[in-house]
């Protein structure tokens, strides 16, 4: 679908250097989802453009197209990456409606759909490099989706080796967590985290608080995230596959699609299948722990009309704040494209939004001579760039 004229509404997600808003194509009314970015800082999203306009498949959000226009009052310039809506938001969202903790034939659904995603990446030599719940979207058929491909690179030139790594410091691999290399092995094991992460509503390491010192235990430690003991001997065994400390031993997305526990596939249960369940979530214990879940371009959760107001109404009003979407002279036209062999962008103004203040404050992060931690775009941790200073 191609994306020339749209309107912008409500902000659905935030990060450090980018917000996500809901959009409409006009006339059509195509909901879709638009993250958007200075233009000077943008250089992330332009990457995750060029990656995402790559690939097609089923399990891997799809990209509608960007552009560039002027952002009312100041007209300062912004990247925009459209990318398809998912309306039941993130795998994370989905653990937290189902009580905090997803039932095995859920993890094996989603588990499922994540390697599929994992499996055509590495197949490309791309790494995600930010694999857990809250880059997963989810979609009322039940199918999960891979997202935020902002710290993605690809493998080809390198291998996977690096100076320097970018990620969630609480769903990394040893051998990222050293400073050594980040690939393929690296999302099995970040991969591994998530199922943890699906199985118990808890991060993999819940007794640590401090980046540092997790990074330490993971990269230097004999210790793996521990496996719930409610789930199958067989669950288990898929899980142990997956976080082998040495990246040489652990299997591949490929060779985990053939493992008994995704082969035996029964009706899976999903998140939008169950109402009324009493929301219970980990909340982090203090700020240092909430720096252990955010990541390098962390931009959160990607991510509604007969006519444009009707539709956009029926997308928002499931489990979302009450939202003004009354069509009036406040939506404006973002950008028209006069004539599609014209080069030239024809910008127009956005409409005036007043919009909460979502952002998190700045979190002062400590140093060691092991690592440095130092922030990517502003203060916040939102935007953790791990850089190996051996």
């Amino acid at each position: 679908m191609a994306v020339s004229q749209w309107c912008r509404g409500r902000v659905i997600g935030r990060g450090s250097t980018a917000t996500v808003s809901l959009a409409a194509a006009s006339p059509s009314g195509y909901p879709f989802a638009v993250k958007s970015a200075e233009l000077s800082i943008s250089a992330f999203l332009q990457r995750e453009h060029s990656i995402l306009s790559s690939l097609r498949h089923p399990n891997i959000v799809s990209c509608l197209g960007s552009d560039i226009a002027a952002e009312a009052p100041h007209g300062r310039l912004y990247y925009n990456l459209f990318l398809e809506y998912a309306p039941l938001g993130s795998l994370s969202d989905c653990i937290a409606k189902r009580g905090g903790r997803l039932a095995e034939a859920a993890v094996r659904s989603y588990a499922g759909d994540m390697l599929r995603g994992l499996a055509h990446l590495h197949a490309n030599s791309i790494a995600h490099c930010d694999v857990k719940s809250r880059n997963v979207l989810v979609w009322p058929d039940g199918r999960a989706k891979l997202a935020d491909l902002g710290c993605a690179r690809s493998t080809a030139a390198d291998g996977g080796t690096a100076r320097s790594v970018a990620g969630t410091p609480m769903f990394m691999a040893p051998e990222v967590a050293r400073g050594e290399e980040q690939g393929a092995a690296a999302d099995v094991w970040a991969f591994g985290c998530t199922v943890i992460e699906m199985a118990t509503g808890q991060p993999p390491w819940p007794d640590v608080e401090d980046p540092v010192a997790a990074l330490h235990r993971i990269g230097f430690a004999a210790d793996v995230p521990k496996c719930p003991s409610w789930l199958s001997e067989e669950a288990k065994d898929f899980v142990d596959k997956c976080l082998r400390r040495d990246a040489r031993e652990r299997w591949t997305a490929e060779q985990l699609l053939q493992h008994p526990f995704i082969i035996a596939k029964p009706s899976a249960e999903t998140c939008f299948t169950e109402s009324g369940v009493d929301q219970v979530w980990v909340s982090p214990k203090s700020t240092l722990e909430q720096g252990l879940w955010d990541s390098v371009a962390d931009e959160e959760e990607e991510e509604e009309e007969e006519d444009v107001k009707q539709r956009i109404r029926q997308l928002a009003g499931d489990g979302s704040p009450a939202s003004n979407w009354t069509w009036d002279d406040s939506w404006q036209t973002v950008r028209v494209r006069e004539d599609d062999d014209d080069d030239e962008l024809i910008i127009s103004q956005r409409r005036k939004m007043v919009m909460r203040d979502e952002s998190r404050g700045p979190l002062p992060l400590p140093q060691t001579k092991l690592h440095a931690l130092e922030t990517v775009g502003d203060a916040s941790v939102h935007c953790v760039c791990l850089r190996h200073i051996f």
